[in-house]
């Protein structure tokens, strides 16, 4: 009975995410005229690829997608390289302040992201990185680094001390330690950390709206919203843009999934 209510509730879990994605997808393949209409079927009636078609050609979505993917990829990238570092210092070194930095990484966790836009748009206004790539990673990047440096700590914290010093007796440094044992070993944590950092930046809209001002230098985020007016909305093209901007993420999540479970579970056992 137990294993019964358990499925139960995941299929009922699965069917709630799923099903916005099946009604926006029949959204995007309704011809013009039927877009408002109440049928609940998931392939519509007449369904064409029209609203793909006009969202690639008539505006910059592929350019918007490309802005998207390069400061995603930077984010990433960077955020995971600085955590990666910092978090072996909070698990390998004793250090003034180690406690005290611990705590403030979490506390930082719950201060609502809205309270942030403002510092960070003194901060990257005073670096003269408005409506710039750069300005936009380095807020990312930024705010990242808490949750990434601390689900690496805690991994970290998993592997036996005794892998570094046989190697250091050896006659391998520190840092060629962290490089050659503590990083192949952390691939689960590091990847939950990548995908973290990944959708987090892919998804963002209210600090892109803050930072970036012309359409050349939109994120998707910013440039779907181009195709709501006053008077109208483009929703099949809207919906179109709401698939196609899933492809990435979702390629992403397929390659990280082996590693998924794994992270999550070892990376919170200790810290």
């Amino acid at each position: 009975m137990r294993h019964l209510l358990i499925h139960a509730a995941i299929i009922a879990v699965a069917v709630a995410c799923v099903y916005p994605l099946l009604r926006i997808l029949s959204v995007s393949l309704r011809p013009g005229d039927k877009l408002f209409s109440m049928d609940l079927s998931i392939i519509p009636a007449g369904a064409t690829f029209s609203s793909y078609a006009r969202l690639l050609k008539d505006t910059m979505f592929l350019h918007w997608l490309w802005n998207s993917l390069l400061i995603t990829l930077a984010t990433s990238f960077i955020g995971v390289s600085l955590a990666s570092t910092a978090a072996y210092a909070f698990s390998r070194f004793r250090f003034p302040g180690k406690k005290a930095g611990m705590i403030l990484l979490l506390s930082s966790q719950m201060i609502p992201a809205g309270m942030l836009i403002l510092p960070l748009f003194l901060m990257i206004m005073k670096l003269k990185l408005m409506n710039t790539y750069l300005g936009m990673i380095i807020a990312y990047s930024v705010s990242s680094l808490p949750f990434s440096i601390w689900i690496l700590k805690g991994y970290y914290d998993t592997i036996p001390r005794s892998l570094e010093e046989a190697a250091l007796v050896d006659g391998t440094s520190q840092v060629g330690a962290f490089w050659r044992i503590i990083l192949p070993l952390s691939t689960p944590a590091l990847s939950i950390a990548f995908l973290f950092n990944f959708t987090t930046a892919w998804n963002e809209y209210l600090v892109a709206r803050v930072v970036l001002f012309s359409a050349k230098q939109y994120t998707w985020t910013l440039g779907l919203f181009e195709l709501q007016g006053q008077f109208i909305t483009q929703w099949g093209m809207f919906a179109a843009g709401s698939m196609l901007v899933t492809i990435p993420v979702l390629c992403v999540f397929l390659y990280s999934s082996k590693w998924l479970i794994s992270g999550l579970t070892l990376g919170s056992v200790k810290g």
